[in-house]
């Protein structure tokens, strides 16, 4: 009796978990541009101008026009400059490049992750994504060899392997990177993808 309601409990756990943390990031999301944004309407704003809610509009406006903003070439090149400052300063560098590229994975003019691929290592198949194919942007040591960088992510971790792999132990899968990776990720378990 006692595993049942375990095993019940739990799986009520995973199902709900992701929902809330999901609607929890949506609802901070929110309610953080709602304070930071609506403090600086009130200021600006008489307060009889003010509504609830109106914070939240002009921050999804903001990002609206920065992103706007950031296809003009000279906002690109300033913004270039202004990030090459913070890559020297020495605390900051660190957590700013992090950040950076941890959501320069998610842009969508980068491709982030490559083809999805089949790595053959000792007659064994892993799945993996080719995140470098340019020789010049390997180390000098990697270059002229006839290889790729492979990423393999590790199931139910953050981590993962990069390895330096010849193109010739490389089998070009037909999924998308989404499912490869939710495919990887929760160990081939999930079953069919739904979209």
């Amino acid at each position: 009796m006692f595993k049942y309601l375990s095993k019940t409990l739990l799986t009520g756990f995973i199902t709900l978990l992701p929902v809330v943390l999901t609607i929890y990031l949506l609802y901070w999301l929110g309610v953080s541009s709602e304070e930071v944004m609506g403090n600086a309407l009130r200021y600006l704003l008489p307060n009889s101008s003010y509504f609830p809610g109106l914070g939240m509009l002009a921050g999804v406006f903001v990002v609206f026009v920065v992103g706007l903003m950031m296809n003009a070439y000279l906002v690109r090149k300033l913004f270039a400059l202004g990030e090459q400052v913070l890559y020297h300063l020495p605390l900051i560098k660190s957590v700013y490049r992090a950040f950076r590229d941890f959501f320069d994975f998610f842009s969508p003019q980068k491709e982030g992750l490559g083809q999805v691929v089949a790595v053959t290592v000792n007659g064994m198949e892993l799945v993996g994504f080719v995140t470098q194919e340019d020789p010049k942007r390997l180390p000098p040591s990697f270059r002229d060899r006839g290889c790729v960088l492979v990423y393999l992510p590790m199931s139910y971790m953050v981590g993962g392997y990069t390895l330096l792999v010849p193109r010739s132990d490389l089998r070009p899968l037909q999924m998308s990177r989404d499912e490869a990776m939710r495919f990887v990720l929760t160990a081939g378990i999930t079953g069919k993808n739904v979209d």
